[in-house]
């Protein structure tokens, strides 16, 4: 079975599903089983995405109009695909960069391994520049990594706060300037150290 997804980045009516509509629609997909999202593809929670997910099936292809439409980023989409491929799904794409992909030929295939190449390359390099980037901060004084939003004076004082019962947690917050989730990365609603509080005083 052919299964389409569509999506537009708003839902206030400025873009619309027409064009996708009718080249999913040309391309064999049955409009009951076109799955649609209004919204940025870099949402995490895309209901119409995860419903077209989980219809799929062993044999099934999913067809898109552009390969960004799938995808959140090039990772995302590479992982997505081969989700697919895992489960014996096809996968097409219809027109724009990628055009040549359809997992259920050869050549597609092929052209998605470079698509996967690429991405592999590009958390390669991402890699290499943070640890050349860190070296060399160190080489002038500076340590890398993670940055803490609280200091030792601050999470001493989260923790002693904490400890009191009659401490209010969110005029905590406000004070240090942090929201309830990150106080709790720190320090624990008894005022224990977390792994944040503990990194920040060297425990």
């Amino acid at each position: 079975m052919r299964i389409g997804y569509a999506r537009v980045s708003k839902s206030d009516g400025s873009q619309v599903l027409d064009l996708q509509m009718d080249a999913l629609l040309a391309a064999g997909v049955n409009k009951e089983y076109i799955y649609q999202d209004q919204l940025s593809g870099k949402n995490v929670n895309r209901p119409g995405l995860e419903s077209c997910l989980k219809a799929l099936r062993s044999g099934d292809v999913l067809i898109v109009w552009k390969l960004d439409r799938l995808g959140r980023s090039l990772k995302h989409l590479v992982n997505t695909v081969h989700d697919l491929a895992d489960k014996q799904i096809g996968f097409k794409v219809l027109t724009g960069q990628g055009a040549e992909i359809d997992t259920t030929t050869a050549s597609g295939k092929l052209v998605f391994g470079i698509f996967a190449a690429l991405a592999e390359f590009e958390r390669e390099l991402i890699s290499e520049r943070t640890k050349a980037g860190l070296v060399a901060a160190r080489a002038r004084g500076r340590e890398g990594g993670r940055t803490f939003k609280l200091t030792k004076s601050q999470v001493r004082l989260a923790q002693a706060a904490m400890k009191n019962r009659d401490s209010s947690v969110s005029e905590l917050c406000e004070e240090l300037g942090i929201s309830r989730q990150a106080l709790y990365k720190y320090v624990g609603p008894d005022g224990e150290l977390r792994d944040h509080g503990k990194r920040v005083l060297a425990i």
